[in-house]
């Protein structure tokens, strides 16, 4: 499977940003989809996954501010991101897994796209 983001850019606080993943593959509807970020000198962290039934998780550092979704027939994931702050700068990833659920451990995502830079200025 490729995997491509788009959809960055620079932003004010408060405001929004669509991120989308375009992925290849015949299966991409049976696997679940996570975005990650990577701040400057941080680690990666997850930020959201959904599954093949939809059930999504989200990081609680933007739980009620953004939102995962899907479109299987498009292969597409996409992240909004509303009421965006300063600590939301960073790369994001989107990425597969084969493994079910929702979970957020990275090591378990075997595909991963480019990333897409969002910087959110105060």
């Amino acid at each position: 499977v490729q995997l491509q983001a788009s959809g960055g850019g620079a932003v004010q606080a408060g405001g929004s940003l669509r991120l989308s993943c375009a992925a290849s593959g015949r299966t991409f509807r049976s696997y679940t989809m996570g975005w990650f970020r990577q701040a400057p000198g941080k680690e990666r962290e997850f930020v959201s996954a959904i599954n093949r039934y939809g059930e999504t998780t989200y990081a609680d550092s933007v739980k009620g501010r953004f939102t995962i979704s899907r479109d299987n027939a498009k292969e597409m994931v996409y992240l909004q991101m509303n009421s965006l702050k300063p600590e939301d700068t960073a790369v994001y990833y989107c990425a597969r897994t084969r493994v079910s659920g929702v979970g957020a451990n990275d090591k378990t995502y075997d595909a991963w796209g480019q990333g897409t830079l969002v910087t959110v200025s105060s």
